[in-house]
């Protein structure tokens, strides 16, 4: 009993993949992949994702005070897994995924160009939560690829975005269900 609580968050999976963009004081690109995420607020509209103190992203929202959400597809699990990965300080992990940054409306940090959608986000809040940071986003502005929104609905099925389930294991989307009665 006392090993599946620190496996409890598996059970709540599979979880949306996001990758979040920041940049540093510099101006350096950073992105790096997460999937304690959820929406907070629609009005205002906010976002929430946890992350560890140690992490690039962390620190560079604390300087700058922005970030973009950015929702990969399935095709983007190789360069997703790249952005996770441990770079130096000031490495751009898009360059090193092979992803194109593209500037963004509202706020510094960059688009990912070959995500599903965008949502860039003006720091909010931050949270301490145990071992995690809740980092809360007000959004700011807002892109999704063609074709993907209906104006009521995000076509999951063709957009087959991301799903994280554990460790190096992630899902795609099969089908969805309208509860009739």
């Amino acid at each position: 009993m006392k090993k599946l609580l620190t496996k409890w968050h598996r059970i709540l999976a599979p979880r949306a993949t996001i990758l979040v963009s920041t940049v540093n004081r510099e101006g350096v690109s950073n992105a790096a992949p997460f999937s304690f995420v959820m929406p907070v607020s629609i009005d205002p509209p906010l976002i929430a994702f946890a992350s560890v103190e140690a992490r690039h992203t962390l620190k560079n929202i604390r300087a700058t005070g922005e970030f973009v959400v950015n929702i990969p597809s399935v095709d983007l699990l190789r360069e997703t897994w790249i952005c996770g990965k441990s770079f130096p300080e000031g490495v751009s992990e898009i360059e090193q995924a092979g992803l194109t940054a593209v500037p963004s409306e509202k706020v510094r940090s960059p688009r990912i160009k070959e995500c599903l959608a965008n949502l860039e986000c003006l720091l909010e809040a931050e949270y301490q939560a145990g071992d995690h940071w809740i980092v809360v986003g007000r959004i700011a502005a807002i892109g999704v690829r063609e074709g993907l929104f209906d104006g009521e609905a995000f076509d999951l099925v063709t957009a087959q975005p991301l799903m994280h389930v554990s460790s190096k294991d992630f899902a795609s989307l099969g089908e969805v269900m309208t509860y009739t009665e």
